[in-house]
């Protein structure tokens, strides 16, 4: 071999250009160590010019969406059976199986298992293969929001990944809130779009409940009776659910799972206007990945359920962060986010798992920050040759 060229990204190497010495041909070298043979210095500008400019997110998209598929299979043997730890566990093996095939290198930087005390993917833990010039991607996950859904056979559970490459100057791009709950307000994008404009108008998870539900009919052209609010039905929100029926909006309640309840203001398919409450700091995260990619917007504030976290998270240099409102910019940042998800059980976002004597079909979205392309996928799995690749067996495994 001759001369060797490098095609370098912002992280990490792509590939490398061999020249043979005398035959004129180019040796092209994945990082995968397939070879193509080219001949020429056009082709090989060009190759090059790809390499620089790979959109590595849309290479390696559908791998994401594969592992939440697989997750939402084979957590759902698990549908009504009184056992949300099984449920999650399952779901957790089959995201680890698929992430095992996955060229990348991604760190959990948002994961589960702390609060829930469940067998979650975690916060550190590396995935992917690892292997040289493959790209980086911080990792928010859950493996089942809605895990209790599961265990209850309810509706309102979901597998969802948000995956991002830290832009230059970034350390993460997806923010880690080491506080068990948010207090959260999201909207459709009309809303997001007006209170840009004005911020003055009382669109804040700091405003009465009240308030923004008036602004919000007058910026939808509805009636106030006629909005509807989803909240996460806990007793810590009592205080919403009394304004909105006072007030007398329409009110639509959920036992769990507000990643999507987040989103449904921003889903056209959805009679969903606001959702108010309190709930997952990790979830906040990814709904709002999701959100951006919808156009739709949140706002999120730390709430620690008592005295003794309060102390916790000053003294862990928090203090001065629990005043701060978070947007969904400031939770998911950058352009270069992918968010996807596959129905459990059926919700506001996703149809779940139905199966059909041979045929499991199962109904996904994956959206991108950078596109804005929001893609439902309805995938139709034969029960007779599908496999799912398990971390705890490390091979194939009939479903």
């Amino acid at each position: 071999m001759g001369d060797t060229h490098s095609a370098a990204g912002k992280n990490h190497e792509y590939a490398t250009l061999s020249q043979g010495a005398s035959d004129g041909k180019i040796l092209f070298t994945w990082a995968s160590g397939n070879l193509l043979i080219l001949i020429g210095d056009i082709e090989v500008f060009l190759v090059y010019e790809f390499l620089m400019h790979k959109d590595e997110e849309r290479v390696i998209e559908l791998e994401f969406l594969r592992a939440t598929e697989n997750a939402a299979l084979h957590s759902s043997h698990w549908m009504g059976r009184g056992d949300k730890e099984a449920a999650d566990f399952a779901a957790c093996d089959a995201i680890r199986g698929m992430f095992d095939l996955m060229d990348i290198r991604g760190e959990i930087v948002i994961g589960e298992g702390i609060k829930d005390e469940a067998p979650g993917l975690f916060i550190g833990e590396k995935v992917g293969t690892w292997a040289e010039g493959s790209p980086r991607f911080d990792v928010a996950l859950d493996p089942v929001d809605g895990t209790t859904n599961v265990s209850k056979g309810m509706p309102n559970s979901i597998s969802c990944i948000a995956a991002a490459i830290p832009e230059d100057g970034e350390d993460c791009a997806l923010q880690e809130i080491p506080a068990f709950y948010m207090n959260k307000l999201s909207y459709p994008e009309v809303v997001r779009q007006a209170w840009i404009k004005d911020p003055s108008l009382p669109i804040s998870v700091d405003a009465p409940i009240s308030e923004v539900i008036k602004v919000s009919a007058k910026l939808l052209g509805k009636n106030v009776r006629d909005i509807t609010v989803m909240v996460l039905d806990r007793p810590r929100n009592e205080y919403i659910i009394e304004q909105v029926r006072s007030l007398g909006s329409k009110l639509r309640m959920i036992a769990d799972g507000d990643i999507t309840a987040a989103m449904a203001p921003s889903l056209p398919s959805t009679d969903v206007d606001l959702y108010a409450g309190i709930g997952g700091a990790p979830e906040a995260v990814l709904s709002a990945a999701g959100l951006r990619c919808l156009g739709g917007g949140q706002q999120a504030k730390i709430w620690p359920a008592d005295e003794a976290e309060k102390q916790q998270l000053i003294k862990d240099g928090w203090g001065d962060q629990l005043d701060r409102i978070y947007r969904s910019k400031d939770l998911a940042a950058g352009n270069n986010i992918l968010f996807c998800a596959t129905g459990i059980s059926a919700s506001p976002l996703l149809q779940g798992v139905h199966i059909d004597g041979k045929t499991a079909v199962t109904h996904s979205v994956l959206m991108r920050i950078k596109s804005k392309t929001v893609r439902f996928v309805e995938a139709h799995h034969d029960l007779r040759t599908k496999t799912i690749r398990l971390r705890s067996t490390k091979e194939e495994t009939r479903m």
